[in-house]
């Protein structure tokens, strides 16, 4: 099992053909470093691709997935150049969900 502490999502798309050394270049580019447990999220400009470096305290995991049909939702260029993801929202835009909906005032509880 590999442990993700923190998911972080890159705004600006990645070429999907960058391997472990040009992911790796723009995650410390964007995020300063990379950091153990951290998993760093990019989508590309069709935005039907996602790749995701992983650091895990002993080397980089580069896992991609590819939609058939749909596309991944981004981030806005509002946001900055980089969004921290909860799990809930890390989970949803795995799947092509939302994920941007999924906030704390989005929630309902019991009264």
């Amino acid at each position: 099992m590999i442990r993700v502490d923190v998911a972080w999502l890159a705004v600006e798309p990645l070429d999907m053909r960058a391997g472990v050394d040009t992911a790796l270049a723009r995650v410390v580019s964007v995020f300063g470093e990379a950091r153990s447990h951290h998993a760093y999220l990019f989508v590309n400009r069709r935005a039907n691709r996602l790749k995701v470096l992983l650091h895990d305290g002993f080397g980089l995991w580069l896992c991609s997935r590819r939609l058939q049909q749909g596309h991944f939702i981004r981030a806005s260029t509002h946001l900055g150049t980089r969004v921290e993801l909860t799990s809930e929202q890390l989970r949803a835009l795995v799947v092509g969900l939302p994920w941007e909906r999924l906030t704390e005032r989005g929630r309902i509880c019991v009264l």
